[in-house]
């Protein structure tokens, strides 16, 4: 049959039909061999990537503050005021050294695609940045016309570098800076022979913290509920009948969180109730004197719970933003009412603290 076609053609090869190209392995034979190992060498390389995408996304356990507190101290005294400091050394030392290091700035895959743990990050850095302003203007000093501390006085503004920034300075190096003039106060802190450190336990001290923290929770609980839209009611000059704004408001407004910045809210709110929690496990060490007076223990003990129960698993493979009483989960509207439990109880803590 061959030989026929051949003369039929005039003694040239004809084209092979389809089916003889199949048979005989034409594809196979005649397919480039680098495309064929280009392929595969990206699907390898995307297939790690991916893995060690998940595996950077995943966030860091809670921690022991105690344990934590007498590695840093190795064999110094318990002091006062020294699980606060430890606690908040460890804090920054899990931001930069989890699995995958500072993501926030990464400008390489698979770091610059992912957005849920830069957003954990941040969450977790707005509460280093208010308990470190809280221990050089307030902790540190016994009343306001004192010095502040030197190591203090560096170590604050070294974490208030762009969190996002991705050239010089870099925030890593800033914030591990800031890290070591926090250890520096922490071993003149345990120096019972030379007290020129000092951390001031007292109910002042402590309100002026949890006001912070108070505005904090309140903003977040905020934005968590605005995920399913909501309308309003104008109340920023309630209670104030002489009070004034910039420029007029509308007296109903309708606030929705875009559906793109659902999941970094939610994970911004891990991130801060994750911190938060750990830093109020310490304030139950250092200041369970003036608690015990308040008889707030019990008080700060709730808020405690209702921020452990925040940091529960999330099951889903992404945040289900669904209706309020809709057929599917709201995971922001959960997250919502922990914290707003919480900051309700950080409210009654304040007022006690408050009372003689």
């Amino acid at each position: 049959m061959k030989f026929w076609r051949r003369i039929k053609t005039g003694g040239q090869k004809p084209f092979l039909d389809t089916a003889e190209k199949i048979a005989d392995g034409f594809v196979e034979r005649h397919r480039p061999a680098y495309l064929r190992y280009g392929l595969t060498m990206f699907l390898i390389i995307g297939l790690f990537l991916l893995g060690l995408g998940w595996y950077w996304s995943c966030e860091p356990d809670l921690f022991d503050v105690r344990a934590e507190t007498k590695k840093e101290l190795a064999g110094k005294p318990l002091v006062v005021g020294a699980t606060t400091t430890a606690t908040l050394i460890h804090t920054i030392e899990v931001l930069l050294n989890k699995p995958g290091g500072y993501l926030s700035n990464d400008m390489m895959p698979p770091g610059i695609w992912l957005d849920n743990i830069p957003s954990w990050e941040f969450g977790v850095l707005v509460q280093i940045r208010d308990l470190s302003k809280a221990n050089r203007e307030a902790f540190s000093r016994s009343q306001s016309q004192s010095t502040e501390d030197r190591d203090l006085a560096i170590a604050e503004p070294r974490l208030h570098i762009d969190h996002s920034r991705w050239a010089v300075p870099w925030p890593e190096s800033e914030y591990a800076e800031g890290q070591q003039y926090f250890r520096r106060y922490l071993a003149r802190l345990a120096d019972t022979q030379a007290p020129d450190a000092q951390f001031y336990a007292r109910a002042d001290n402590l309100r002026y913290w949890l006001s912070t923290v108070e505005t904090r929770l309140g903003s977040l609980s905020q934005r968590l509920s605005a995920s399913v839209g909501q309308r309003r009611i104008n109340t920023d000059l309630s209670g104030d009948a002489a009070g004034r704004q910039s420029t007029q408001s509308a007296q109903e407004i309708e606030v929705k969180t875009s559906w793109l910045e659902i999941d970094n809210v939610f994970y911004e709110a891990r991130g801060t109730t994750w911190a938060l929690l750990h830093f109020l496990k310490a304030v139950e060490v250092d200041f369970a004197d003036v608690l015990n007076r308040k008889n707030a223990i019990a008080s700060l003990q709730q808020i405690i719970r209702e921020l452990e129960m925040s940091q529960q698993p999330v099951n889903a493979p992404v945040i289900v933003n669904g209706e309020g009483f809709g057929l599917l989960a709201n995971h922001s509207l959960v997250m919502a009412s922990y914290i707003s439990r919480a900051n309700a109880a950080i409210i009654d803590l304040r007022e006690l603290l408050s009372q003689g």
